[in-house]
C-alpha cells in the first residue's frame, strides 16, 4: 500500500505543478493581450502542459493502489466475508485524497481552458468587415502619375527597355499603391482587344505588388520581357497583361489603365483592374 508519507508528499507535489499549470495558463492569457510575440505564447504554453502532464503522472504515482494481487490456488467459491473484503481492497481509490489537490485540479483546468479561449475568440467577427477595402487602392481616374519623390512622368522620360516606380499624387507613402511602368515597343504589346487604350505609345503599367506574398517585383529582363519577383521567382510576362508562367504566383499582376492629362503628362484612367496583392479570404 501506499504510504501515507509518499501520499503527502504526491499531494504537494501535485498542487506545485498545477499550481504552475495555472500561473503558465495566465502568463499565455496576458502575452496573447499585449502581443508579446509567439516566442513568449510558446513558452507559456509548453509550461503549462508540461507542469499539467508531470500532475497527472505524480497523481498515478502517489494517489492511485499500487498494490499486486496474484491468485495462487484454483478458483473456489468464497465466503460472503471473504467477498466482502476483496471488494473492498480493490475498491478504487478517490482520484485525489485531499479537497487542496481536487481544488487545484480544477482551478488549473479551467485556467488553462480559459487562456485557450483567447486566440478562438480572435477568429470570431466582433466588428465590422473591411468591406471592398482591399480591392481599392488610391489610385482613381485622373490620378497624376509622380515618382517616389513626387515629380510627375511624361512620356519621353522613359525609354524602351526602362522601368520606373510610379505612385498615384499625393499617395507616394501607401503601401498598395506602388506600380511598375515600362516601356516596350507599341507594337510587341499583345493586350486583351478591351485593354488596347490601356497603354500610352508603348507605357504599360501593372502593380508592383506580387500576386502570390506581395513582394515588390522590380526586376525586369528587358530581352525577355519578363518581371521577376525576388522573394519566391514568380515570373511575369509583360506583354500580354503580366500573366504569371513560372513560379507559385497564380494570378497576373493587375494592370493600370494610363493615358495623358491635358498637359501632357500620364495620369491614371482608373483603379487596377483587379485588388492588388495575393490572394484574401474566397480570393485565390
Amino acid at each position: 500500500m501506499t504510504e501515507p508519507k509518499d501520499v503527502a508528499r504526491g499531494e504537494r507535489r501535485i498542487t506545485i505543478a498545477l499550481a504552475v499549470t495555472t500561473l503558465a495558463a495566465a502568463g499565455f492569457a496576458v502575452g496573447y493581450v499585449l502581443d508579446a510575440g509567439t516566442q513568449v505564447l510558446g513558452i507559456a504554453l509548453a509550461v503549462a502542459f508540461a507542469a499539467l502532464a508531470y500532475a497527472f503522472a505524480a497523481w498515478a504515482l502517489h494517489l492511485t493502489p499500487q498494490e499486486q494481487h496474484v491468485e495462487e490456488r484454483e478458483p473456489l467459491p468464497s465466503p460472503p466475508s471473504q467477498e466482502r473484503a476483496f471488494r473492498t481492497a480493490l475498491s478504487p481509490a478517490p482520484l485525489s485524497r485531499g479537497r487542496m489537490v481536487r481544488g487545484m485540479l480544477a482551478v488549473a483546468l479551467a485556467s488553462l481552458g480559459a487562456a485557450l479561449l483567447f486566440p478562438v475568440r480572435s477568429l470570431l467577427p466582433t466588428g465590422p468587415t473591411p468591406g471592398p477595402a482591399l480591392a481599392r487602392t488610391p489610385w482613381r481616374d485622373g490620378s497624376r502619375v509622380v515618382t517616389a519623390d513626387g515629380q510627375r512622368v511624361r512620356p519621353e522620360d522613359l525609354d524602351v527597355g526602362t522601368i520606373l516606380t510610379v505612385f498615384p499624387e499625393g499617395h507616394e507613402e501607401a503601401a498598395d499603391a506602388p506600380a511598375v511602368l515600362i516601356r516596350v515597343a507599341p507594337q510587341d504589346l499583345q493586350l486583351p482587344p478591351d485593354r488596347a487604350d490601356w497603354t500610352v505609345d508603348g507605357l504599360i503599367a501593372y502593380s508592383k505588388l506580387c500576386t502570390h506574398a506581395g513582394c515588390p517585383v522590380g526586376l525586369y529582363a528587358q530581352t525577355l520581357a519578363q518581371l521577376f519577383c525576388p522573394c519566391h521567382q514568380s515570373v511575369f510576362t509583360v506583354l500580354d497583361g503580366a500573366v504569371p508562367i513560372a513560379g507559385p504566383a497564380a494570378r497576373p499582376l493587375p494592370q493600370l489603365p494610363i493615358g495623358l492629362g491635358p498637359d501632357g503628362a500620364l495620369v491614371a484612367r482608373g483603379g487596377f483592374a483587379a485588388p492588388v496583392g495575393p490572394g484574401y479570404w474566397s480570393r485565390p
